[in-house]
């Protein structure tokens, strides 16, 4: 018997990092997924070709990025699209959310519960985005906000909320980071 407790240790430290992979190959999925509608099926394509290089480095097995192009470029492609959430958290810091979901109607009350729920509500578009620049990488922060200690674990927990959401595909803010 002492195998047994031996082996059951394992299975679940192996069943949490099999959670959290299979969470972030989701995210990938779906992301290239949609560069893949965007890019009608086209591989070389620089936001596919970006979108499939951020995949690898995770370690993301080829079948699954092949899947995920494929279903881009075929019928049921239609129903995924791009969603930017705007909002303000801790110490007046800017926040922006990018998803792609195939359902609006479910993913914004979701972000919308999370943010209630730590005090903060959805922005109006543009509230936001005024303090970002957009780049290639996404967007940074175009004057960045330093906050006290107390606010950034507030921000902390508030981003790792949204992250934990199945849509949500990046979090970016204007607190400072150094």
């Amino acid at each position: 018997m002492a195998g047994h407790n031996k082996w059951s240790k394992i299975k679940h430290k192996k069943a949490v990092t099999d959670a959290a992979k299979s969470k972030i190959f989701s995210k990938h999925s779906a992301l290239i997924t949609m560069e893949a509608k965007k890019a009608n099926g086209d591989m070389n394509a620089p936001g596919l070709q970006a979108a499939i290089e951020r995949a690898k480095k995770d370690s993301m097995p080829k079948d699954n990025i092949e899947k995920a192009v494929a279903k881009g470029s075929g019928a049921d492609a239609g129903s995924l699209e791009e969603v930017l959430f705007e909002m303000f958290g801790p110490g007046g810091t800017a926040i922006i959310a990018t998803a792609v979901t195939d359902n609006n109607n479910r993913t914004a009350p979701e972000v919308r519960h999370i943010l209630s729920k730590a005090g903060y509500e959805l922005g109006a578009p543009g509230s936001a985005t005024w303090a970002f620049t957009k780049t290639a990488e996404g967007y940074t922060p175009n004057n960045p906000v330093e906050l006290s200690d107390a606010d950034g674990e507030k921000l902390a927990d508030l981003i790792e909320k949204l992250e934990d959401q199945d849509d949500i595909q990046e979090v970016y803010t204007t607190a400072d980071t150094e």
